[in-house]
């Protein structure tokens, strides 16, 4: 299940989609939230304006919705600099990279997205231009292939990825900033869905914003999308006004409970407490179980799970905490403490 449709299915994904484009924020005094992130940022790039040159390469690490698109927009914006946009799963041969390499113009912003998901030539032809802005092109085959080096302007890569720990040392070593992003704070979600409410022209009360912002997960992008829901619920049973009312009746259809847990994530919480009496069990048994990809349930629904302290990952396996049973009503084990273990193995089964 994509992260598009974890909260509704719609018929009007092109639409949503320019207008969550509308939604961003376009330099980083607008940008809410992740402060310590955003000074760093401005740091990095007044400098790079004051030196007239292009800014340094930059990582941005974080779960999805959490703004790292919008960030490399901001950067473009901010160095008013055109930016190409592509992806890692997009990158499969080294050729493909270094037809987007040498296509770019002084200062240009590449936008890699999923950058660890890129082939692994591609990942070695990244490794050079980044660091002597040149790739060396390979002409004819066996023994008489002859490596022409070609140089490349000075362009500043931005890198994104949820997953940084599958990013090999070397290309991590060669971005001169990291930034990883954390979840928001309710209030910083409740500034988020006023804004947005305004931009869209959507009449909703300060207790409805409230209850928007505590429910998104910690996530702008699921606060944006909850704010379009709640509005359709109101256009249809409302005349459009969101009031508290509203807002919890659309916030109940779409199975968003009290703290912001949706479907998937009360699926995965359900299914460690009931079907594996509270685990160990690993992630690839769980998403069988479920019906789900291994990558859905690290990517959406396991960070804020393990963030809210219902579930651990430890080296035998997804283990459910006396919160995660409290939260669905249930009493845990006894002897059960579902203490965090940092020597986590992902995808293990063991």
């Amino acid at each position: 299940m994509s992260d598009e449709k974890r909260v509704v299915d719609s018929n009007s994904d092109d639409f949503e989609r320019t207008q969550e484009l509308a939604l961003r924020p376009k330099t980083l005094k607008e940008f809410v939230g992740q402060k310590r992130v955003a000074n760093q940022l401005d740091l990095l790039l007044s400098a790079a304006r004051n030196r007239n040159s292009p800014a340094d390469h930059v990582l941005l690490s974080g779960p999805p919705g959490l703004g790292k698109t919008t960030l490399a927009m901001i950067i473009a914006s901010e160095m008013n600099a055109p930016i190409r946009i592509t992806s890692g799963p997009a990158i499969q041969h080294a050729g493909d990279l270094a037809s987007i390499l040498s296509s770019l113009v002084e200062g240009e912003i590449l936008f890699l997205d999923e950058i660890h998901r890129m082939s692994r030539p591609a990942e070695e032809l990244l490794y050079l231009a980044m660091e002597d802005f040149r790739v060396d092109v390979i002409v004819g085959k066996g023994a008489g292939a002859t490596a022409i080096p070609l140089e490349l302007p000075h362009f500043t890569l931005v890198g994104a990825t949820t997953r940084s720990g599958l990013l090999p040392s070397p290309l991590r070593d060669r971005f001169g900033f990291t930034a990883q992003l954390d979840f928001y704070e309710d209030n910083e979600l409740s500034v988020i869905v006023k804004r947005s409410a305004a931009l869209m022209g959507i009449e909703i009360s300060e207790e409805a914003i409230t209850e928007l912002g505590s429910r998104s997960r910690g996530t702008p992008r699921v606060a944006n999308r909850l704010l379009r829901r709640v509005r359709d619920y109101a256009q249809v049973h409302a005349n459009g006004k969101v009031g508290i009312k509203e807002a919890m009746a659309a916030l109940e259809m779409y199975e968003v409970d009290a703290i912001g847990l949706d479907r998937l994530d009360l699926e995965v919480l359900e299914t460690l407490v009931k079907r594996f009496n509270g685990g160990p069990v690993g992630i690839s048994t769980l998403a069988m179980a479920i019906g789900e990809e291994v990558e859905t349930i690290e990517s959406l629904a396991e960070p804020f799970l393990v963030r809210m302290g219902f579930i651990s990952r430890t080296p035998r396996g997804r283990i459910a905490t006396p919160s995660g049973y409290e939260h669905l009503g249930l009493k845990a084990p006894i002897g059960s403490t579902g203490q965090l273990d940092f020597f986590d193995t992902p995808a293990s089964d063991a």
